[in-house]
């Protein structure tokens, strides 16, 4: 016997989000009652890792189109904001404890996963260190709570890949996208803006600062829902937006264009789009949140 640890802690419990499982029900279940659901069912969805009580409403406007009757495996891809890691990485541990009930990993999965070489293993410190995966388990329990001990999870921890890795991925992933039973949950925030992110665009015409902000990431999110790595690629290195899980955003639009090269017809939208704040001076900074969904026709 291995002496590995089973589980994984939801360890930004108590901080991040309530540990209380009845209080975190109720609170996420008041976000889902507040957002529409039009793009049923996802095949993936783009929601933010904050704390809840800044994204947590945001949020859900992507999880409301998630159906938890087709969905039996979750994978969740979120970017790495403590170690250097190149490549992705998957989890040594069989199942990922939250508030609301434990998620179990797809071995199976993280098998097939495993023997392409393309992975390494995190340590259970990285694991519990990153929120970015951690942030989208309750919401994740809590979309897919009717059918509880129906479904699995795969997290992918994603590095800071090149753009060549990042089409090697979306290729490999694209055929577990093309499955309706299936759904990606790409973690990432928007905008991280001022001085403690060291970045402060600003383009004066656009008014105040966070309008600023918001005009540079909605254009940003234009660009992502023409499903093409380019253009996105492009965008990031003209304007330097600090989105920080543009590789697992980049990942998913290899992903769909190898789907749609193969004849699969798909869209992106956004649904809701939020700031932590409104900043109107150079003192101040803010962090924006985008939730939208891809749906294959």
């Amino acid at each position: 016997m291995s002496n590995r640890a089973v589980c994984r802690e939801a360890s930004h419990a108590g901080s991040w989000y309530t540990a209380s499982g009845p209080q975190l029900s109720a609170q996420l279940e008041g976000w889902l009652s507040q957002a529409q659901s039009s793009k049923r069912p996802a095949r993936a969805i783009i929601a933010p890792h904050a704390g809840y009580t800044y994204c947590g409403s945001c949020a859900a406007h992507a999880y409301k189109q998630v159906d938890p009757s087709v969905t039996r495996r979750v994978f969740i891809l979120g970017p790495s904001h403590h170690v250097a890691l190149s490549r992705c990485a998957l989890s040594t541990v069989d199942m990922y404890r939250t508030p609301l009930y434990d998620l179990h990993i797809d071995q199976k999965v993280y098998g097939e996963l495993w023997k392409t070489g393309m992975f390494e293993r995190m340590s259970l410190q990285t694991d519990e260190d990153e929120h970015s995966i951690e942030m989208h388990l309750p919401y994740t329990a809590k979309a897919m709570e009717s059918h509880k001990d129906e479904f699995t999870i795969v997290p992918v921890l994603v590095g800071a890949l090149s753009e060549s890795k990042e089409q090697e991925f979306g290729k490999l992933f694209s055929k577990y996208l093309a499955d309706p039973s299936n759904l990606f949950v790409i973690s990432s925030d928007f905008c991280h803006w001022g001085q403690r992110f060291r970045y402060t665009y600003y383009d004066e015409s656009q008014g105040e600062i966070y309008r600023s902000i918001e005009n540079l990431d909605k254009m940003g999110m234009g660009i992502i829902e023409q499903l093409d790595p380019v253009p996105f690629s492009n965008y990031l290195k003209k304007y330097h937006n600090t989105i920080c899980g543009r590789h697992p955003i980049g990942v998913l639009l290899n992903a769909a264009t190898e789907l749609q090269k193969n004849g699969v017809n798909m869209s992106f939208s956004f649904l809701n789009y939020a700031q932590s704040s409104q900043c109107r001076s150079w003192q101040d900074s803010s962090v924006s949140y985008a939730a939208g969904a891809l749906v294959v026709h």
